[in-house]
């Protein structure tokens, strides 16, 4: 396959681009497509509010407009999935966002699912979410860091922080799978499943999975 998967960050930090692109590897292979990982540089550091959310939403599609001719499908790397439903009008490429592939994958692992979220104010985004999805009565609970997209780097205490989260979703929500609910986070996926004992599911590569399926079917 000579066209490329694009899996694009909506914010501006590199770090976290380079995290995501680490944790695609297992899904590359030499049969393709090329997985690449690009960093939208007029987004904003963190994607942490609504408004940032929506203020991305342009220049995402603009990035996708600009790809298109060299895709075989996108990702929209932001547990917010800012712009996907826009970004699906302006392709015929699948578009798949993080969020909903994340959810989508943890319903095959677990019934009660947890969300790990990085700030109170992601909540609500998620919830509105969740219930747009009718997934309301599979929701265990949904916790956060209390730790911006820029503190994940921190890796101790971001580390520490989601093992505290994670057990309490699965002691006090009776969450038997959980989701990540940042790319920034995708380095801590194999840790905090050991630590925890649960299923965690990286939504980045959840949905890089499924956008590859599709390619590779021609769905």
């Amino acid at each position: 396959m000579n066209r490329t998967l694009f899996v694009i960050n909506p914010n501006s930090s590199p770090t976290v681009t380079a995290g995501i692109d680490r944790a695609l590897d297992p899904l590359r292979t030499a049969e393709g497509p090329a997985i690449a990982c690009v960093t939208l540089a007029e987004g904003p550091p963190g994607i942490e509010s609504q408004r940032d959310v929506d203020g991305v939403a342009a220049p995402l599609l603009r990035r996708i407009e600009a790809l298109r001719g060299e895709a075989a499908g996108f990702v929209v790397a932001c547990f917010s999935d800012p712009g996907l439903h826009a970004a699906r009008e302006a392709t015929d490429r699948p578009v798949l966002g993080i969020m909903e592939g994340g959810l989508l994958t943890a319903l095959t692992l677990g019934q009660r699912v947890g969300i790990v979220a990085i700030l109170d104010r992601s909540i609500p985004r998620h919830r509105r979410a969740v219930g747009a999805m009718g997934l309301n009565d599979r929701l265990a609970g949904d916790r956060a860091l209390g730790l911006g997209v820029g503190d994940l780097a921190d890796a101790p205490r971001t580390l520490a922080r989601m093992v505290e989260v994670g057990r309490a979703l699965k002691e006090r929500d009776g969450a038997d799978v959980l989701v990540m609910g940042c790319a920034g986070m995708a380095g801590y996926r194999a840790e905090l499943a050991a630590a925890v004992g649960l299923p965690v599911v990286e939504p980045v590569q959840a949905a890089a999975g499924m956008a590859l399926a599709r390619v590779r079917l021609g769905w």
